[in-house]
């Protein structure tokens, strides 16, 4: 079962959302320079689907967004949850950050409004960077539209 260690209300991860980043752990990607390295770490709260509901109703009328920040170890989970986002939240919008090059063979692109994928490359930089190898992709039907040049200024 994925957990999740903390959460927090953000605007830059994605682009005109206010967004509820749930952060995940058990992360496997081991990025060297990772901002968030503690999340390889195996702790935090379990994130079940009644868990991230009352995140959602904690933040309610705050948010725009859900963000599943990592959840690598388990993507079929991440694919449940946002299922049960989509079903259960109609209007909410759906956004996962995964540091793995593709989307796993487990998502369902459907579930999902935004999908970063690519992991922290320190001399490509962030996805403000315009070096950067990582993608954030708007998700509209089955396709994805890359939107990462939002974040250039």
């Amino acid at each position: 079962m994925l957990k999740y260690v903390n959460t927090d209300i953000v605007f830059q991860e994605i682009p005109d959302e206010t967004t509820l980043a749930i952060n995940i752990s058990r992360c496997p990607c081991h990025c060297p320079g990772c901002h968030s390295s503690y999340l390889a770490q195996d702790f935090g709260n379990p994130l079940s689907t009644d868990a991230l509901d009352q995140l959602i109703a904690d933040n309610d009328g705050l948010v725009t967004c859900v963000c599943l920040m990592g959840g690598d170890a388990e993507p079929q989970s991440v694919n449940h949850l946002a299922a049960h986002v989509r079903e259960k939240h109609p209007g909410m919008r759906v956004g996962w950050y995964s540091g793995r090059l593709r989307i796993d063979h487990a998502i369902d692109k459907h579930n999902f409004d935004y999908i970063k994928v690519g992991p922290y490359i320190k001399h490509l930089g962030p996805l403000n960077c315009r070096t950067t190898n990582q993608r954030l992709y708007h998700v509209v039907g089955n396709q994805l539209h890359d939107i990462t040049a939002s974040f250039w200024k």
